[in-house]
Formats: structure tokens, C-alpha cells, sequence
């Protein structure tokens, strides 16, 4: 679902993937590419296209290059139905999509870590400015206790990643087979679903 040639594009001219870009010139061992030879080194070098669905991933952007379909020009009512069911996936795929990224690098683990250097700052600072030593084994007790419910929280957490992330590579190759089986039927043709741009980039 995703569309290289945008890829390849978006790499050459936005700014947001300029790490990206230097990886490619590296690759190419030159600075100036054109569509083509970047294409060309997404297809040998799959790692860059995986930095590539980070970034966005990262950055809020889907890396569903479809849009859904229009239900409502489908006469065929088989059809009609089939196009609603892939329109369901293709929003549960977008939805779960942040999913897809390693939890040791997702924002959740980002959020929890900040929780904890808080809590430890507010420590010290009861302890050593508000002069609370007589109180510094509660205040050290509530601290720990914190450790260990953002442990337990980060554990549920990476479960929930996992789940997701299975329903979502699951959903992925079942919805690119439903939108094959539409085409085949001539019902829609997926080129006119492609999005070529990212209204985020523009």
C-alpha cells in the first residue's frame, strides 16, 4: 500500500527526510539523485525504506498510500459491500499503524521515562530545598513505588504494541488481497486510489 514513486519523491525533496536522503547518497556514493536511482537503491536497500516508515510513523504520517474507496459510485452491490469491508481495514490499519513501531522507540516510552525523571527531580527537591530530610525514606519509598508502576505500565504497554502490531501486519496482507480481488472483479481500479502526495508536505 505504499507508493514508491512518492517515496522516492518525498526523500528527494523534503526536508523531514533529509537523514534518509543522506543515507541514499551515501549508497550512491553522490549527492545529486534523481527519482529513478533512488528507486533504485530502495529496492536493494530495504533498510531505507523501513527509515522511511519510521520517520512518518514518528512524525503522524500513514504510510497507507490509499484512500478509501467511494462506496458511492459502485453500482454492484457485492461489490459495494467488499469496498466497505476494505474501507473498514484501511482505517483500522491507519489507527494502528503507531503500533508498528518498535516500542523502545515509541512516544509511550518517551512519556514514561519523562514521568519518572519528574518524580525523581521532585525527590530531590523536597528532600535537599524543602529540607524534608525526616521524611526522605517515605519520600525515597514513594519514588521506588513510582518505578515500579511505570514498569508494570511500560510491560502492558509493550504488550498492547505487540497485539497491535500483529493485527496489524495480519490486516495489511489481508486488505491488499480484497483490494486485488475488487480490481480483478472491475470494480475499482486501485491506481485511482493511490494518494501521490502528502497533504502534510504540501
Amino acid at each position: 500500500m505504499i507508493h514508491l514513486p512518492r517515496v522516492a519523491l518525498e526523500i528527494k525533496t523534503v526536508g523531514l527526510y533529509d537523514l534518509v536522503l543522506q543515507d541514499v547518497q551515501k549508497i550512491a556514493k553522490k549527492s545529486h539523485l534523481n527519482e529513478e536511482e533512488i528507486l533504485s537503491i530502495l529496492d536493494s536497500h530495504p533498510q531505507i525504506l523501513e527509515d522511511y516508515k519510521q520517520i512518518n510513523i514518528e512524525y503522524n504520517v500513514s504510510n497507507i498510500h490509499l484512500r478509501n474507496i467511494n462506496v458511492a459510485d459502485i453500482e454492484d452491490e457485492k461489490c459495494k459491500e467488499d469496498a466497505q469491508n476494505i474501507n473498514k481495514n484501511l482505517d483500522l490499519l491507519r489507527e494502528i499503524e503507531k503500533y508498528t513501531l518498535d516500542f523502545e522507540q515509541s512516544a509511550t516510552l518517551v512519556i514514561i521515562f519523562s514521568i519518572e525523571f519528574f518524580v525523581l527531580f521532585s525527590v530531590q527537591y523536597f528532600i535537599v530545598l524543602l529540607n524534608l530530610k525526616e521524611w526522605q525514606w517515605w519520600i525515597y519509598s514513594f519514588f521506588a513505588l513510582s518505578i515500579v508502576l511505570a514498569w508494570i505500565y511500560a510491560k502492558k504497554q509493550r504488550k498492547v504494541y505487540e497485539v497491535n502490531n500483529e493485527l496489524f501486519l495480519k490486516k495489511y496482507e489481508e486488505t491488499l488481497e480484497m483490494i486485488d480481488k475488487l480490481e480483478e472483479s472491475g470494480c475499482i481500479k486501485k491506481s485511482d486510489l493511490i494518494i501521490v502526495e502528502c497533504e502534510e508536505h504540501v
